[in-house]
């Protein structure tokens, strides 16, 4: 199996900065452009594990990437190319300070704190007596704050957002909108595959006084998906859907006692675990695209090809 690609340090033309996210390495080209490089690290529970999955990088970038053209009659986004497997480069844009997530489904951390007795998420009232991967009976928006690096994200609500100034009320509105419309455009692209879109999670920025779509969208590092075939049989008998999504990772990890608290201690990743990650990583490429996945070359190359085709980019761009 191919080398994790977990650090990548290129200096290309134009370049001002270089920053480096938990999974992204972000290069700032002439404060107009951004080149993200997409690595195999991976993140659960906000901390970045010791170490990368094997063609994580390639599948997350390369459904992204489709993704952000199946949804570009929606909202404006980021994306001007893909010019490597790993790699896309778009326009640089001002973050906003919050990720918008969308629930379709009572699953993963929204179960969980209403198990733990929570009845309101992020301002949202929800009613008792439901079951974990309930179906909503329309989805439901619960944003979270964007963290500094290192650091947990947290719940927020609508109004919170608004009384804070973090987003003007009016921009934030039309943030909700496009979150909402993307999710159905979502769940459609999604039934074609023969999937549930369950939650997932959107960024959005500034440029030029618009609102852009930004970073990933609708991989399973940000969204959750069931198989539809089997979810309301899974659901009638209270058994554990069959999902695609990072979920099984961070099950992984709970049931070695760690879930990113301070103190916790994270467990072993043999090589047997990494092959098994990725794998499943390679899975969920083919079954959200209905497309084979052809594997990159060796690390080596990978290092040459992602500059060379990168810079080949830049090149035509003013």
């Amino acid at each position: 199996m191919m080398k994790a690609i977990t650090y990548t340090n290129f200096v290309f033309p134009r370049q001002k900065s270089k920053y480096t996210g938990k999974v992204r390495d972000v290069y700032n080209i002439d404060d107009r452009y951004l080149t993200m490089v997409v690595t195999d690290r991976i993140s659960a529970f906000d901390v970045v594990l010791p170490k990368g999955i094997p063609y994580k990088g390639q599948v997350l970038n390369q459904i992204a990437s489709k993704f952000l053209d199946a949804t570009s009659d929606i909202v404006l986004n980021w994306k001007i190319a893909s010019p490597d497997p790993m790699v896309t480069l778009g326009f640089l844009c001002k973050p906003y300070p919050v990720e918008m997530i969308v629930r379709g489904y009572l699953s993963g951390s929204s179960w969980r704190a209403y198990q733990a007795g929570a009845r309101s998420i992020c301002g949202v009232p929800l009613p008792d007596g439901m079951r974990e991967h309930q179906r909503f009976e329309h989805p439901i928006i619960t944003p979270t704050t964007k963290a500094e690096h290192g650091a947990h994200d947290e719940d927020i609500s609508k109004d919170e957002i608004i009384a804070r100034k973090l987003i003007p009320a009016g921009e934030y509105e039309e943030i909700e909108s496009y979150s909402m419309k993307l999710f159905r455009r979502g769940e459609a692209l999604a039934a074609e595959r023969g999937l549930l879109l369950v939650d997932t999670k959107y960024e959005f920025g500034n440029r030029k006084g618009k609102i852009y779509l930004i970073d990933e969208i609708h991989t399973p590092d940000s969204s959750r998906y069931f198989y539809s075939d089997s979810y309301e049989s899974c659901f009638a008998e209270g058994g554990k859907q069959r999902q695609l999504s990072k979920e099984f990772v961070r099950e992984w990890l709970m049931q070695h006692g760690f879930q990113g608290q301070k103190g916790e201690k994270i467990p072993e990743i043999t090589e047997d675990v990494v092959d098994s990650i990725s794998q499943r990583y390679i899975e969920l490429y083919e079954t959200i695209t209905g497309q084979p996945f052809e594997r990159a070359e060796s690390a080596e190359k990978v290092y040459e090809r992602i500059e060379a085709n990168t810079v080949n980019l830049l090149a035509r761009l003013p």
